[in-house]
């Protein structure tokens, strides 16, 4: 049997208020059987226009009321063919409760956050790195727990996330997580990609997140200076476990990988450049993208101190801990070397970026290329041009304009 479907909006004349205004309704007919809803909107009688089944004028307030009433047809026509498709009983009864959320089984918010991160979880080494999985891992119990304590349950519908929830949310974290601004809002963020997630499937009716528009802070980042790495390079260490976390975090000094791309070097992502020197060649773990670095004289020194795991192709180039090790370990170093700075492995590719490269004149557009960014800006993340560099550039204008 065919159906017959069609959507009027129209204001109820009998219901009208002491100033002329009368409320709108969406009439839903299917089958010749009708069912109405109020859209929560009033119209002055005069203003209606009744045979495009809008409001008359060009005002912003019109252009608004109009374009809401074309949101709420085109979520009735969604709703409509997703009857169809699933071959559902259609009437305008069943189309209305759907639109409204009547009769319907809620999605629950920490129940789709952990469908995602089993998801993530899976893909771990093909679409996502661990850190990444392990980021949304403590996201979750991050919501889990402001849940329980703002809300005193174990879960919630997707439908109750609301801009209150998510500045709630924020704020838990900065206080009771003790969390920085931008370590909040990163979580925040992860949080967000689930609500997207939900928004896009159509399991919630509107994006909570729309209003929501914290931003991350600018932060000065850390880098060593061409005197504290002399000062680490010359500093030899009996232990063993010491002398390699130094060697692998100087290593990264000079070439700007990152700690999971040092870690997976082989034999293989070493080559033979154009310039007829030997680069390294790899794709970046985070983001997929070609890192392509020369490799300078203390980076190649490295490499050939732990020579004998060149043997086998397949084999991995530099003895690399874990990275918890790691960074604990370069806190050691950093006090028995004098280094007044939080030592991370991070913070040796800033050390690239800055000292080895920008500050010796290699343009943005090369460090960005051998750092694997997509963009300039990316880099400019990194990138702090130091006071001396600055100093020297001028001392070569002072000298064209003849004031020594």
């Amino acid at each position: 049997m065919q159906t017959t479907f069609s959507t009027l909006f129209y204001p109820r004349g009998n219901d009208i208020n002491n100033i002329g205004n009368a409320p709108i309704y969406l009439r839903i007919t299917v089958n010749g059987k009708r069912s109405e809803i109020s859209i929560k909107r009033k119209v002055l009688l005069s203003k209606w226009n009744s045979e495009a089944g809008k409001v008359k004028g060009n005002a912003q307030e019109v252009r608004e009321l109009n374009r809401y009433m074309d949101s709420i047809k085109a979520k009735i026509y969604k709703i409509q063919e997703r009857l169809l498709e699933k071959e559902a009983l259609i009437t305008a009864e069943v189309i209305k409760n759907s639109y409204l959320g009547r009769n319907k089984n809620h999605k629950m918010l920490l129940a789709i956050f952990q469908d995602h991160n089993d998801k993530v979880d899976s893909l771990i080494g093909k679409d996502f790195a661990a850190g990444t999985a392990e980021r949304y891992k403590t996201a979750k119990k991050h919501v889990s727990d402001y849940i329980q304590k703002e809300y005193k349950v174990g879960d919630i519908p997707l439908k109750d996330v609301d801009h209150i929830f998510i500045s709630g949310f924020e704020y838990y974290l900065k206080t009771a997580r003790n969390c920085g601004h931008n370590t909040a809002i990163k979580y925040v963020t992860n949080f967000k990609k689930i609500i997207r997630i939900a928004y896009a499937n159509d399991w919630i009716e509107k994006d909570p997140f729309i209003n929501w528009n914290s931003k991350l802070r600018i932060v000065d980042r850390e880098f060593l200076t061409e005197e504290e790495i002399q000062l680490l390079y010359q500093k030899s260490f009996e232990m063993e476990r010491l002398e390699h976390v130094k060697d692998i975090f100087l290593f990264s000094c000079f070439t700007g990988l990152a700690y999971s791309d040092v870690k997976k070097l082989t034999a293989k992502d070493l080559v033979i450049g154009l310039d007829g020197e030997r680069w390294i060649k790899t794709n970046r773990t985070k983001t997929k993208t070609k890192s392509n670095v020369p490799i300078l004289p203390i980076a190649d020194s490295i490499l050939n101190k732990y020579c004998s795991n060149r043997n086998n192709h397949e084999k991995l180039l530099l003895p690399v801990l874990s990275n918890q090790k790691t960074n604990a370990y370069l806190k050691e170093i950093a006090d028995l070397c004098g280094i007044n700075k939080n030592l991370t492995f991070h913070l040796a590719r800033h050390t690239f970026a800055t000292t080895v490269t920008l500050s010796n004149g290699v343009p943005i557009e090369s460090v960005s290329k051998m750092l694997g960014h997509t963009t300039i800006r990316a880099t400019q993340h990194y990138a702090k041009i130091l006071d001396r560099k600055v100093s020297e550039d001028m001392k070569v204008l002072r000298m064209k304009m003849g004031v020594v």
